[in-house]
């Protein structure tokens, strides 16, 4: 899917890490939300409150996911998902692009 229709767009961007990190939410007509998001490169650390699920759709980055020891090493396009309550690490190498889907259970 290239594109999301019949969505609201909240217009606050989320802003993390000193603006490295930005994203903006989209809330779809069931009340389900994504975040669409850049990262620029640098090493970061994320915690979860709900399953995430994370897509790149472009960038080269390495992501160590909770109770791993082995860096998952993504070029282009990957996906992910991160246990609700818990927390990440990402070393991001280019501009990454991202979607966020936020999953509660």
């Amino acid at each position: 899917m290239s594109q999301f229709d019949g969505v609201s767009v909240v217009k606050e961007a989320n802003v993390y890490f000193d603006g490295k990190v930005t994203s903006r939410a989209v809330i779809f007509a069931d009340g389900t939300k994504k975040t669409l998001g850049i990262m620029m490169p640098g090493d970061y650390e994320f915690g979860t409150d709900c399953i995430e699920i994370m897509e790149i759709q472009a960038g080269d980055l390495k992501v160590l996911l909770p109770g791993e020891t082995e860096w998952l090493h993504i070029q282009g396009k990957g996906e992910f998902t991160v246990p609700a309550n818990t927390k990440f690490k990402l070393q991001i190498a280019t501009v990454t692009d991202y979607i966020c889907s936020y999953i509660h259970e």
